[in-house]
Parts: structure tokens; C-alpha cells; sequence
């Protein structure tokens, strides 16, 4: 029965991860190697809270594109350079990540616990 237990928890997790993890091909950063991707022309940076959360707290150098969005906008960002995303967790910009993935982003890094971890 233990057994049983163990391994409803550990697919019921891998589930989880599935459909919230950042997905395949998508590299996960710290904010400071974020940081230091800041001069780099061929990286775009984008911040997928609210327009109201990124108010409150904004990093200059993302944009922001609300996850609800980010579909239609797109046509904003050049597929052919890298796009790191963040939002306040590391839960939406996971999504974001996976948006852009499925509409054809190859370089794709997502900014690991998000403004919560900003330094």
C-alpha cells in the first residue's frame, strides 16, 4: 500500500511538472546571470507580470508583455535572438517560456524565482 502511495505522489508530480515546469529547451538562470547578460544586443529581455507589478518593481532593461498577451505580441521579438523572461515567482515567465518555444523561439531562458529572487 506504502508503495502504491509512493508512486500516485511521484507521477502526480511529474504531472505537476509537466504542465508547469519551464519545458524542453528552456534554460533556466539565476537573476545574476541575467545581470550579465544585460550588454548583450543579441539577448531581449521581457517581464511577463502586470503592467501594475511591473510598476512596482521594474528591472529597466525588460519590457514588459503581460503573459496574457504575449501570444499576440510576439511579432515584437526576433526569434533569432535569445528572449530571457521573468515575472514575480518563476511561475508565469515558465509559461511565457513555453509559449515561445511553441511559436518557434530556440534560445529561451527563464529567469529562476523571478523578482521574488532580484538582487
Amino acid at each position: 500500500m506504502e508503495l502504491l502511495l509512493i508512486a500516485v505522489i511521484v507521477i502526480a508530480g511529474w504531472f505537476i511538472y509537466k504542465k508547469v515546469g519551464p519545458g524542453k529547451g528552456v534554460t533556466t538562470i539565476t537573476s545574476e546571470e541575467a545581470k550579465r547578460k544585460f550588454g548583450d544586443r543579441n539577448v531581449q529581455f521581457i517581464d511577463v507580470r502586470t503592467p501594475g507589478e511591473y510598476k512596482g518593481q521594474k528591472v529597466k532593461q525588460f519590457k514588459n508583455m503581460p503573459l496574457n498577451e504575449l501570444s499576440k505580441r510576439t511579432k515584437e521579438l526576433d526569434p533569432n535572438k535569445e528572449v530571457v523572461v521573468i515575472c514575480q515567482s518563476g511561475m508565469r515567465s515558465s509559461k511565457a517560456c513555453g509559449e515561445l518555444k511553441r511559436q518557434g523561439f530556440t534560445a529561451v531562458s527563464n529567469v529562476r524565482g523571478g523578482m521574488n529572487m532580484w538582487k
